[in-house]
């Protein structure tokens, strides 16, 4: 549900891990899966499965956004140019990664404030329990629904393909 404020996911901006700035609004139009990444987490192999979700529905408009984040367990240590080459290497990843944030505490990324807002976690929380949480955004920039940790991405995928079904697109500007 939207904001009181009327606040979208698009209304932000954040750093892509090649250090550029990016407004969310490039992405108004498309669903996004929102996910704080981590290199050494028991979840890490879901990056496969992000990268097949991400090609499997980008022609009907899926974006996956990955934000690395090493504030649980000191699981995303490296640099961004060591994050970026592991995630290629590795898992072939080729949707749009983002540098390190912290999503939790008082110096948590603006988006994802906004984004626990819109969708509460485990007995309505609102706090980030571990890496690999993921945020379904419909296409106007609303987060829609959120998943834990350990909802594997091909679980994930029939809320995805509903958001994809969404009649709804930006208006050209």
């Amino acid at each position: 549900m939207n904001s009181a404020s009327g606040v979208t996911v698009h209304d932000f901006a954040a750093t892509a891990i090649d250090g550029t700035e990016v407004p969310l609004r490039r992405y108004a139009g498309h669903v996004l899966l929102i996910v704080n990444v981590a290199s050494r987490c028991g979840y890490t192999p879901q990056y496969e499965g992000l990268e097949r979700l991400y090609r499997t529905h980008r022609e009907r408009g899926l974006v996956v956004l990955g934000f690395p984040c090493n504030q649980f367990g000191g699981q995303e240590p490296g640099r961004e140019s060591e994050i970026a080459a592991f995630c290629g290497a590795t898992y072939d990843v080729t949707f749009p990664l983002f540098s390190k944030v912290d999503v939790n505490g008082p110096s948590a990324h603006p988006l994802f404030a906004h984004l626990k807002s819109q969708q509460s976690g485990w007995l309505g929380f609102d706090r980030i329990k571990w890496n690999f949480t993921k945020f379904l955004v419909d296409r106007r920039g609303v987060a829609i629904e959120r998943f834990g940790p350990a909802d594997a991405p091909d679980r994930i995928e029939p809320a995805v393909v509903r958001a994809l079904a969404s009649e709804y697109h930006e208006p050209a500007t």
